[in-house]
């Protein structure tokens, strides 16, 4: 897969990039629980199909301690036993909040009532960002084809300076 634009290279696109990372630390430095946010990642990854994205948030989850086995399992998540309620909630609004053209209807009350059970407003104003953070970094990779494969955990630790 050859990708079509890299996004890195062109002098505008990183300084885009670079204020859209900004954004990706404010909410890895909030109080919503960095196991939750990977799984919000890994989730909305895989429905949108980015490899980049896909391959980046899994072995950055791995490298932050996540099993194998949650990994592997957060496609099938309501199958699952390995997720708390918490999880479960966020992953519900992941889906939804991705899914928007097919669900016609958005995050449910009812998913929403179990997200305010979970979290409190901080962490769902991280988790709502998230949500919406995510699917424009999967989108910026679908759009481009960047592929997944050969990212390295830390590979972004410079732009947080």
């Amino acid at each position: 897969m050859t990708p079509r634009f890299d996004l890195m290279s062109n002098e505008l696109a990183a300084h885009i990039g670079k204020r859209f990372y900004g954004v990706a630390l404010a909410i890895r430095q909030s109080p919503l629980p960095r196991s939750t946010q990977d799984l919000v990642m890994v989730r909305a990854s895989q429905i949108n199909g980015c490899g980049f994205c896909l391959d980046q948030h899994g072995k950055e989850a791995a490298e932050a301690g996540e099993t194998a086995v949650r990994l592997g399992l957060v496609a099938a998540w309501r199958e699952s036993t390995v997720f708390t309620e918490a999880e479960r909630a966020a992953l519900a609004l992941t889906e939804e909040g991705t899914r928007l053209a097919d669900a016609h209807r958005g995050v449910s009350d009812e998913t929403w009532r179990e997200v305010r059970e979970h979290y409190d407003d901080d962490r769902i104003a991280a988790l709502v960002h998230l949500v919406a953070m995510i699917n424009a970094a999967n989108r910026l990779g679908v759009i481009t084809r960047t592929p997944g494969g050969a990212y390295q955990p830390g590979a972004f630790a410079a732009l947080e300076n």
